[in-house]
């Protein structure tokens, strides 16, 4: 079925958040580029290093909370990494995967190419099912890649990974990912930017391990979203504005991975209070939009808050180590470390 723009493209509330949390990102992620430019100067260091760009390290906060649970150490070096991957696995378990498409900048980017590509074309295209289903399972199978990979590795092997010099500067090496950009990277990215033009959520949907990891995580969660099949009008708007492609408007309730919690399905039913986010037994009430966005924006700011005044949001890698480390970025040191495998 094709979906049309006047179905599918909706902006409400969720969408102010993500465009807040894009802009927070663009500034953390500006404000870190001047931090590396000032400290690789001689000058006197003013701009701070802002945390928050550790929310690209998915793979050293997998490490830091596997050595965490193994020792009670918090990872020193990058230490917000580990927060933000909590706050993500917490709103994905309350919310449904909900930070994908309430907070992930990727999420947000990928989204409004494909409402873009709408606009465009006036539609966007969809996968043949006997090859969206094995595409699906690609992200399944990098996050069990990763996560085999930090499982078999031994705790003393982790904690030499988390004072390396490479994973010091893991947060410059990211940085470097753009502003260094190889050839092939750009072609890479160019492909998936035309795809997610023409298909919904092209990156997240299929290629997306951090993605993978908060629809499993989502298969956990309390909340459904839940359909009163008595007031359904099978006008079937759910459908087609679901990102995820799923059949709403033939479900009691959805329990699929795939649902990110974004409730445009709500938004757009014609009938109140026929699609809405509910806990098993109702116990808790429905979740209209307006909670939602609240108690995401509440769990966002009571986390960070927590983390900042317990100690576990800043590096304890001061300015002039950071400096130090950043004189020898390109030299052998500060290549990816090789590790031993095998638990202890």
């Amino acid at each position: 079925m094709d979906q049309r723009r006047n179905h599918s493209i909706v902006w409400g509330l969720r969408n102010w958040i993500q465009l807040a949390v894009l802009v927070l990102t663009l500034g953390i992620g500006l404000q870190f580029y001047l931090f590396v430019r000032q400290a690789a100067g001689g000058g006197i260091i003013t701009i701070a290093r802002p945390a928050g760009v550790e929310g690209f390290l998915p793979i050293g906060a997998l490490m830091g909370w596997k050595h965490f649970l193994a020792t009670g150490e918090w990872d020193a070096i990058h230490p917000a990494a580990m927060v933000i991957m909590a706050f993500a696995g917490m709103m994905s378990f309350l919310f449904r995967k909900s930070f994908c498409s309430w907070f992930c900048p990727v999420g947000t980017l990928s989204e409004w190419l494909w409402k873009a590509g709408e606009r465009l074309f006036g539609r966007n295209y969809r996968i043949p099912a006997w090859l969206d289903y094995p595409l699906r399972s690609l992200k399944y199978g990098l996050l069990l890649f990763f996560v085999y990979i930090i499982a078999d590795m031994a705790t003393a092997d982790i904690a030499l990974f988390l004072q390396s010099p490479y994973y010091r500067m893991a947060d410059v090496k990211m940085l470097h990912f753009f502003t260094r950009m190889s050839q092939t990277t750009a072609i890479v990215l160019a492909v998936l930017l035309l795809l997610s033009l023409f298909f919904r959520n092209f990156w997240c949907r299929y290629l997306c391990p951090y993605g993978a990891l908060m629809g499993i995580l989502a298969l956990c969660s309390p909340m459904k979203i839940r359909r009163n099949q008595t007031t359904c009008v099978q006008c079937q708007r759910c459908q087609q504005v679901c990102p995820a492609h799923l059949h709403v408007h033939l479900k009691e309730r959805i329990l699929s991975p795939e649902c990110s919690g974004c409730m445009d399905c709500s938004g757009v039913c014609p009938v109140p209070d026929t699609l809405v986010m509910t806990s098993p037994g109702r116990r808790m009430g429905r979740l209209r939009v307006s909670w939602v966005a609240l108690l995401v924006v509440a769990l966002f700011l009571g986390t960070i808050t927590w983390a900042k005044s317990s100690g576990h949001w800043e590096s304890r890698l001061s300015p002039q180590e950071f400096r130090m480390a950043l004189k020898k970025i390109d030299g052998a040191a500060m290549q990816h470390p090789s590790v031993q495998f095998g638990r202890q």
